[in-house]
């Protein structure tokens, strides 16, 4: 295949895989897409591990890094060295009762000793994604892709300084605009079917709105997990696709195994958008957590990154108890296609292989 993305970046397919597994990222750059590795949950260290592992595991094919810079979160205006201190001390004591209650309901332990506790902001801030920017443009990555809004502009021409493209996700056209103002080289239009932080139009509507709206390629994300979506993407004017929770089963992604299977048992109807992991809107599965912070007990969520400090702990502790029924996680609506677990390279040749068949079934149609 031959888009503006496969010109721009010297990969073999238009095929977008964004996942917080380094071997899922390195599997797909292999096969010819490109892996997309989220930087959210490491730290600058773990990060520099973690690249360094791809670097010597990718065979020289070229592979990107997410980083999330919010445009608007509460404690903007705080400086670095206060930050967490002060985003914690504007958490009210009824939401940290809300919570600890809920977890006692569901007789969730709380963390060892040695547990890896107080996590709270991770890359939820400008202050601490920057130090994640660093590390990955020490590394020879040929994509940087923010999310929650356009990136900082100064960290789009450091990117452009390095030789580095820079993508950006978008839910509406005006996002989409915003995006191309500050010199982004991609834009992803992510419909609302997506797994994570994701609008409210659906990925049919959005993507030739986008498309009409720039004159940078365009990805097609939300729902994308068979060749047949592919072409649907590629149809509506996109030149790729971006896709994420459908690597959560493969073979080679570290998902827990408990959460792999809830994936597997799912349907569409299985997830729901929810401000309780973030504060911003993200499609999660749903289960009693999600449903507990919809109830009239809830306190109401807090504000990015208030919420995700707030919740943050007990999400770990969870997810090292048998409350199945608590642990959420991001997935998005394709999952209730996912119900099988296959390698990297079988899921790129599946995709493959469908796309080509939809082409063909459009090409008869039209002789017929």
């Amino acid at each position: 295949m031959r888009t503006r993305v496969t010109d721009m970046f010297g990969i073999e397919l238009p095929i977008f895989a964004f996942s917080h597994c380094r071997d899922v990222v390195a599997a797909v750059s292999r096969a010819g897409g490109m892996g997309v590795l989220g930087a959210l949950y490491f730290t600058p260290e773990e990060l520099e591990m973690e690249l360094k592992w791809i670097d010597d595991h990718v065979d020289g094919r070229p592979y990107g890094v997410d980083v999330v810079m919010p445009a608007s979160y509460e404690g903007a205006d705080f400086a670095a060295d206060e930050l967490v201190g002060r985003l914690q001390a504007m958490i009210p004591e009824g939401h940290r009762s809300f919570v600890e209650n809920l977890l006692a309901e569901h007789g969730v332990p709380p963390l060892s000793a040695d547990a890896d506790a107080g996590r709270v902001l991770l890359g939820w801030t400008d202050a601490t994604a920057r130090p994640q920017v660093e590390v990955a443009l020490r590394h020879p990555i040929a994509l940087l892709a923010n999310a929650l809004g356009p990136p900082p502009a100064d960290v789009v021409e450091l990117a452009h300084s390095h030789g580095v493209k820079v993508a950006a996700l978008a839910s509406t056209p005006r996002h989409a605009l915003k995006q191309v103002e500050v010199g982004v080289d991609v834009v992803v239009a992510q419909g609302t079917e997506a797994g994570g932080h994701t609008g409210e139009i659906s990925t049919m509507v959005l993507i030739p709105q986008v498309v009409d709206a720039v004159d940078v390629p365009v990805l097609a994300a939300g729902g994308i997990g068979n060749g047949r979506q592919m072409a649907a993407g590629m149809a509506l004017g996109a030149e790729g696709v971006w896709t994420g929770s459908l690597w959560l089963t493969v073979e080679e992604a570290d998902t827990p195994e408990m959460a792999k299977r809830r994936i597997l048992e799912a349907t569409s109807r299985d997830t729901v958008r929810s401000r309780s992991w973030t504060g911003k809107p993200a499609r999660l599965l749903r289960n009693e957590w999600t449903e507990a912070w919809e109830s009239a007990e809830s306190p109401g969520t807090l504000p990015m990154p208030l919420q995700f400090m707030l919740v943050s702990d007990a999400l770990r502790r969870i997810g090292r108890s048998d409350a199945s029924e608590l642990a959420t996680f991001p997935a998005g609506q394709i999952i209730g296609l996912m119900n099988q677990v296959r390698s990297t390279k079988d899921v790129i040749f599946d995709l493959m292989a469908e796309y080509g068949e939809a082409l063909e079934r459009l090409e008869r149609i039209t002789e017929d």
